[in-house]
């Protein structure tokens, strides 16, 4: 039963992204799969915050690095989450910065190195884990 469900949610998303992708520019793609590409820590980044009152660096965050952002009424605020290596285990490591913005700082988020990226078809990237949860448990 979890492999019919399984099956089911992938060729859902497989359709989903198929009508999606319908009459976007090359643009448009490549933008897309770059975004995709760097919130999986595949992409090089250099997360620049600067003081708009004094034009002078308050800090800079470099490396694979997944950039979310939020706003409320007090003002925005920016998560940061880059890959910093591999534990003793193997296991991929992160740190995460949360960064409070207001109406004098601002921040910058660049592409350090050139990536190779579809510009004639959408990445589609998930995890069967989120779409069908235990599927790797017994009942």
């Amino acid at each position: 039963m979890k492999r019919i469900t399984l099956i089911f949610a992938v060729l859902a998303l497989a359709v989903m992204s198929l009508v999606s992708t319908g009459c976007a520019s090359k643009a448009d793609v490549a933008s897309s799969n770059i975004s995709k590409e760097a919130e999986q820590f595949k992409v090089p980044r250099r997360i620049i915050f600067i003081n708009g009152i004094t034009d002078k660096y308050l800090m800079t965050i470099t490396g694979y690095c997944s950039v979310e952002t939020s706003n409320s009424h007090i003002g925005g605020s920016l998560e940061v989450t880059c890959k910093v290596g591999k534990d003793k285990n193997g296991n991929d490591t992160f740190k995460r910065d949360n960064l409070g913005l207001s109406d004098n700082v601002t921040y910058m988020v660049q592409q350090v190195d050139p990536i190779a990226v579809s510009t004639d078809h959408y990445t589609v990237l998930f995890r069967p884990q989120t779409i069908v949860p235990d599927i790797d448990s017994n009942p």
